[in-house]
């Protein structure tokens, strides 16, 4: 069964929410510990990624 297109947007809202909140998280570490390199943000970082990746992949591609 398909999934309806309401769903899709709504995981697109929660994904952008999401990453709005990593990036939020990611900068307040790093205002903590004054470096990009700490494990933390690191950590916070590479999840940041991903999740980047997961909303990029769910975007439709433009044709040239």
């Amino acid at each position: 069964m398909p999934r309806a297109k309401g769903d899709a947007n709504a995981r697109r809202l929660s994904l952008e929410e999401e990453i709005q909140m990593l990036r939020s998280r990611m900068e307040q570490l790093f205002m903590q510990e004054n470096s990009f390199t700490s494990d933390n943000v690191i950590a916070i970082s590479s999840l940041l990624d991903l999740k980047i990746n997961e909303y990029m992949r769910g975007r439709p591609r433009k044709s040239n």
